[in-house]
C-alpha cells in the first residue's frame, strides 16, 4: 500500500497564499506523475496541477501564473503553493500520486490519493 497524506490546508482571505504539502509512504519503488486535484461541493474533482518525476509542471487554466508545484524526490513530497487566492479556489485538495510499489517482493503498479485537505478562501 502507498499512503498519501496532505497537509497546510486552512482558511484564507482573498489575496493570500497556502502551501500545501503531500508526503507518500509504504512499499514505493518508483513515484511517476504526482499532482493535485480539487473538489468543490456540487461540483467535479478536476485537476489542478501535475508533475513528472523530471520535474515538468502542468496546470489548469484558472491557476496559471498563481499556484506553482514543485516536488522533492528525495522526500516522496510534492508541494503546491497558492498564491493570489480567490473564493473561487474554496475546495478540498486531494493529492494524487502514481508509480509502482513492492508488494511481496512483487514491483506493481499503484495510483493512490489522500484524503484531502480543506481550502477556504473568504474574508
Amino acid at each position: 500500500q502507498v499512503q498519501l497524506v496532505e497537509s497546510g490546508g486552512g482558511l484564507v482571505q482573498p489575496g493570500g497564499s497556502l502551501r500545501l504539502s503531500c508526503l507518500a509512504s509504504g512499499n514505493i519503488f518508483s513515484i511517476n506523475t504526482m499532482g493535485w486535484y480539487r473538489q468543490a461541493p456540487g461540483k467535479q474533482r478536476e485537476l489542478v496541477a501535475g508533475i513528472t518525476r523530471g520535474g515538468i509542471p502542468n496546470y489548469a487554466d484558472s491557476v496559471k501564473g498563481r499556484f506553482t508545484i514543485s516536488r522533492d524526490n528525495a522526500k516522496n513530497t510534492v508541494y503546491l503553493q497558492m498564491n493570489s487566492l480567490k473564493p473561487e479556489d474554496t475546495a478540498v485538495y486531494h493529492c494524487n500520486a502514481n508509480g509502482a510499489m513492492v508488494d511481496a517482493h512483487i514491483i506493481k503498479s499503484f495510483d493512490s490519493w489522500g484524503q484531502g485537505t480543506q481550502v477556504t478562501v473568504s474574508s
